[in-house]
This record gives structure tokens, C-alpha cells and sequence, in this order.
């Protein structure tokens, strides 16, 4: 009688769950570093952006007056080509930057991203936050709410 080679149903279920306790316990680690570069694109996007305006006001001796509204548009025709190749059409989530550029809050010109949320109202809280979820901002060239830290 000649014996079979192969795995047994047992040796494959052992494996398959070795696989799966290996993927529950890698894939929160993935996701939290993918919003976690995404955070990191976006905050490179908007400081690149203010480095536009900051180039624009030194140039005109004031900041673009744009109201309140979706940064690309509202800021394309002062920046573009000249003080930016291209402004970020999108956050890392895909949702819009937003710009204030009419001297409210007290500044002359806030960007801000909801983040993972897409909240479009600004959401302000301030300093360093914890969550995905708190938005990204950026006034009068530095940052006044930002990624900091574990996120959740």
C-alpha cells in the first residue's frame, strides 16, 4: 500500500488560523500608518500653500482677500504659476482644504483640512491633537492645530 503525501485538515486549519491571528493583529497597524502618512501629505500640502501666500504678501505687501471657501479655488488666481506650480486640489482623504483669507479670527489667513471627518467648518481646538478626526490647521505660517503623538 502506498502512502499519500499532502497536508491533513488539521495541519491546514492550523495554518489558516495562524494567518488570520497574524492579519488581526497587523492590519489595525496598517491602517493607523496610512491615516498617519495621509495626515502628513495634508500638513505638506496646506505649510506649502501658506509658503505661496507668504511669498504673494511679500511680494504685494498684503495677504490675497479671498473670504471663506475651497483653497484652490478661492487662491488660484493669485498663486498659480507664479508662487505655486500647483495648488493641492484635495486633502490626504480626499476632502478639500479650505482657506479663510479675510482678516477673521483676528488673522490674516487660516487653512485648514477636516481630515479623515471631511468636516467643513473649522473645528478648533488647539495645539497638539490625538485623533484623526481633529483638523489640521495652519495660520499666518505655522501651524495652530496639528497631528501629534498616537492617534486614534
Amino acid at each position: 500500500m502506498r502512502r499519500q503525501k499532502g497536508f491533513t485538515l488539521i495541519e491546514l486549519l492550523i495554518v489558516v488560523a495562524i494567518i488570520g491571528i497574524i492579519a488581526a493583529i497587523a492590519i489595525p497597524n496598517l491602517l493607523n500608518a496610512i491615516n498617519r502618512g495621509r495626515q502628513k501629505r495634508t500638513m505638506a500640502d496646506i505649510r506649502n500653500i501658506g509658503t505661496a501666500i507668504e511669498s504673494y504678501s511679500v511680494d504685494y505687501n498684503q495677504y490675497p482677500r479671498v473670504g471663506q471657501g475651497q483653497a484652490r479655488a478661492l487662491l488660484y488666481p493669485y498663486l498659480e504659476p507664479t508662487y505655486i506650480r500647483r495648488i493641492p486640489v484635495a486633502d490626504g482623504w480626499n476632502g478639500d482644504i479650505y482657506v479663510i483669507g479675510d482678516g477673521t479670527f483676528g488673522r490674516e489667513y487660516t487653512l485648514w483640512s477636516g481630515t479623515r471627518n471631511k468636516n467643513t467648518n473649522i473645528n478648533y481646538v488647539g495645539g497638539p491633537t490625538t485623533s484623526f478626526d481633529d483638523d489640521i490647521i495652519f495660520t499666518n505660517g505655522s501651524f495652530v492645530q496639528w497631528p501629534e503623538g498616537l492617534q486614534n
